[in-house]
């Protein structure tokens, strides 16, 4: 009955995948990887969230922080929470220079050793309680990168900036042009690979053109399978510390042209 319940919804091939045969059960681990940068007043918060997480099958959870030389206490706030949540598998790296969401990341991904990476940002749009959704395609062997799509389902959105969700489209438009892809949601934080896939591509993009430089990528790898599902968006205002802006959009038009015609 416990493996049932444990499986619902996760199909045949997950079972496969955690009860190989004559090999009893096979732990895996999600390398949870946040970009840290001026998070001092929620990254507690975040981490809370992670931590009720229950993730299918048992899975395990590391958790990587990169604290991007954050000018408030963001460190002081992760110490803490490392202190007072010690059975939390939280693993800390800090630049001594700021140097960009992108070289976070580049950090946070070539340290972890989990079957999977999941992107999360230290603020709060994104919702951890939708993990296992974005690795049911993985688990049932489906794909090998999910990305979750703000603009599919159900789930809530919060209703922001009009222009933002326009470029939004507008450069996963272009970045699909490029690719041949038929994404709907390019600039998505959440994304989640099978760790030999992401740590086998060579990333460059210190800032904010992460993502269309690993999409450009992605899409170039032999036979890959590449899924979206709906999640949710908790949106920030700029008064709520969002931190992107239209300079951002136009390194990210630049990111695409770059990484799809002149680097392949």
């Amino acid at each position: 009955m416990y493996a049932k319940s444990l499986f619902n919804g996760f199909g045949v091939n997950a079972m496969k995948l955690y009860f190989a045969p004559n090999s009893g059960f096979l732990m895996q681990t999600l390398s949870i990887v946040i970009p840290a940068y001026n998070e001092g007043p929620t990254i507690h918060r975040i981490l809370n969230k992670i931590k009720a997480v229950t993730l299918v099958a048992g899975m395990q959870k590391e958790i990587i922080i990169v604290n991007d030389c954050s000018k408030d206490n963001t460190e002081e706030a992760i110490f803490s929470y490392q202190a007072a949540n010690a059975d939390m598998p939280i693993t800390y790296y800090k630049h001594e220079v700021n140097m960009g969401k992108g070289a976070a990341l580049h950090t946070g991904i070539q340290k972890a050793t989990g079957d999977y990476v999941i992107i999360q940002d230290a603020d709060l749009e994104y919702d951890p309680e939708e993990y296992n959704i974005l690795l049911k395609p993985l688990l049932e062997g489906f794909a090998d990168v999910v990305y979750g799509t703000r603009f599919m389902g159900g789930n809530p959105h919060r209703i922001l900036f009009f222009w933002h969700s326009i470029g939004n489209r507008w450069l996963t438009t272009a970045s699909n042009m490029l690719t041949n892809l038929n994404l709907t949601d390019m600039e998505t934080c959440y994304k989640v690979f099978r760790r030999e896939i992401i740590q086998g591509i060579k990333l460059e993009e210190k800032r904010f053109g992460f993502e269309p430089e690993v999409t450009a990528k992605i899409s170039r790898v032999p036979k890959i399978r590449l899924y979206e599902v709906g999640i949710s968006y908790y949106g920030r205002t700029y008064e709520e510390g969002k931190k992107i802006g239209w300079r951002d959009a136009f390194r990210a038009l630049y990111c695409i042209v770059k990484y799809n015609i002149f680097k392949k």
